[in-house]
């Protein structure tokens, strides 16, 4: 007979079943987007496998054949990469396990754990509808059913009794048998539900942890109800970490927010800023700091320590997190990293210059908060002519105060001068000046002029890498459009 409490599970988080080897599990469906969320649960999976000295597991839950593809699968495999989470073991597809969920799922039925049900939804929903807890009646327990075509396998719950899910993160909730409906297992195409495969997969893989998103806490008491029914003994420790939400308080979703990991690599974002900051959605290394190196995050990262509440994902402090760290990187290592969006570039093939990039790199490095924002810092550099931010051309040169005779004196001065970005300042300024201006307000029509749009990297450091001619030259047009 099942238990109707699990009281050997475990408490402490650092606790192990039976002293085995730390040993998780990251198991995605490959149905869509590799979710920020998903990300988070894979790096709280491999932090506590490296704080243990464990492993972990990647298993690629692809039992639900309607909706997975190969592409969301390859997406996984390259998002978990790119964010520098290695795996241990795997990766496994359930969909070529079937025949061991078969194997428990004839165990079941043949220890009178399970049994077949006939009920179409229809049939269910009006034989329901006027019982106030909602889910199946059990309709088919004593009917005998043998398998056969459109026979779903379902558990048959214990009537009676409690299943207490002990987890590290969120206590011990109860949950009254009662209240849990003979669930299917086994569908009527003879494919496993996913709770089925779980179960079997953590078994047969020895895994002695599993942390998982909050949302799964409710199928919990399932897992726990099939892996006593299975004969499989302790079970693992359980961890669900919080939900994420967006700044309204709702979970996030694919539909509203964006959660898509790819979507921030494709955008720019460093691997190890996303990773630091998806480690303090619902944990946080002691001493409060925040910005903390992989090897801080592995020694300090206790599954105690997580909290329970849902955590914001704030798209606003994850742009300053990869601020941070693009600024941290050596000169080097940015004009590396910027190769892949350079490429990319608004100019035509074989007009960029690397030694001009070169030179304002450390610059623009300052400045950006994406390495996808490093193209349009330095496209004028490339361009015949810059793309001209209309905005800036109307607030800055249209309406800007004295434009006309900036971009006059301006390309006067500039013909003679001493072609260096302490010069370009000291005439300018002096040009500011003689029309009541100060250095900032006299600079933004010269900067647009030359670089289409009202900021950037310094403007006299960029005048000087890009030349005298050719900024005389934009100046003069900037002179004849404003005319026009």
């Amino acid at each position: 007979m099942t238990p109707s409490r699990w009281e050997t599970v475990p408490v402490e988080g650092d606790s192990a079943p039976a002293s085995a080897p730390v040993r998780v599990r990251f198991a995605p469906s490959p149905t869509g987007i590799f979710h920020v969320g998903g990300a988070r649960t894979a790096l709280f999976n491999w932090l506590f496998a490296r704080h243990h000295g464990g492993s972990m597991v990647l298993r690629i839950e692809d039992t639900d054949a309607e909706r997975n593809q190969e592409q969301w699968t390859v997406g996984i495999v390259d998002a978990l990469r790119w964010l520098g989470l290695d795996w241990d073991d795997g990766p496994y597809h359930q969909s070529e396990r079937s025949h061991l969920y078969a194997e428990a799922a004839e165990k079941l039925f043949a220890d009178g754990r399970a049994y077949y049900c006939d009920c179409s939804r229809e049939a269910r929903d009006e034989r329901t509808r006027h019982i106030p807890t909602p889910g199946y009646d059990g309709y088919c327990r004593d009917r005998g059913l043998t398998p056969g075509e459109g026979r779903a396998l379902r558990f048959r719950t214990p009537d009676e009794g409690s299943t207490t899910v002990i987890d590290v993160i969120r206590g011990a909730p109860v949950f009254e048998h009662h209240t849990v409906e003979d669930f299917v297992i086994l569908r009527s195409n003879e494919t496993p539900i996913f709770i089925l495969a779980v179960v079997v997969d953590d078994m047969a893989m020895g895994i002695t942890h599993v942390i998982r998103g909050e949302e799964h806490l409710p199928n919990t008491v399932k897992a726990l109800l099939l892996w006593g029914a299975l004969g499989g003994g302790d079970p693992p420790v359980f961890a669900h970490v919080p939900v994420l939400v967006n700044q309204a308080g709702k979970k996030l979703s694919k539909r509203r927010d964006k959660v898509a990991l790819e979507q921030y690599r494709e955008q720019g974002y460093l691997p190890e800023a996303m990773r630091n900051y998806l480690a303090l959605l619902g944990w946080a290394p002691p001493g409060g700091r925040e910005v903390v190196s992989l090897d801080e995050m592995v020694a300090a990262f206790r599954l105690e320590d997580v909290n329970s509440s849902p955590a914001f994902f704030d798209e606003r402090k994850l742009l300053h997190f990869n601020a941070e760290y693009i600024r941290a990187l050596s000169a080097t290592e940015f004009v590396g990293a910027s190769g892949t969006f350079l490429e990319h570039g608004s100019w035509a093939p074989g007009d960029f210059d690397f030694a001009a990039f070169d030179v304002l790199a450390p610059l623009v490095q300052e400045r950006v908060r994406t390495l996808g924002e490093v193209p349009a810092m330095v496209e004028f550099l490339f361009l015949p002519e810059p793309r001209i931010d209309e905005k800036a051309w109307d607030k800055r040169v249209v309406r800007g105060p004295a434009a006309k005779q900036i971009l006059t004196a301006a390309r006067e001065e500039f013909a003679s001068c001493a072609w260096t970005a302490a010069a370009l300042h000291q005439v300018t300024a002096a040009v500011g000046e003689r029309h009541q201006l100060g250095l900032a307000k006299a600079q933004f029509p010269v900067r647009v002029a030359v670089t289409g749009r009202d900021v950037g990297p310094p403007l006299f450091e960029s005048l000087e890498v890009l030349g005298r001619e050719p900024t005389r030259e934009r100046l003069r047009r900037a002179l004849e459009r404003l005319e026009a």
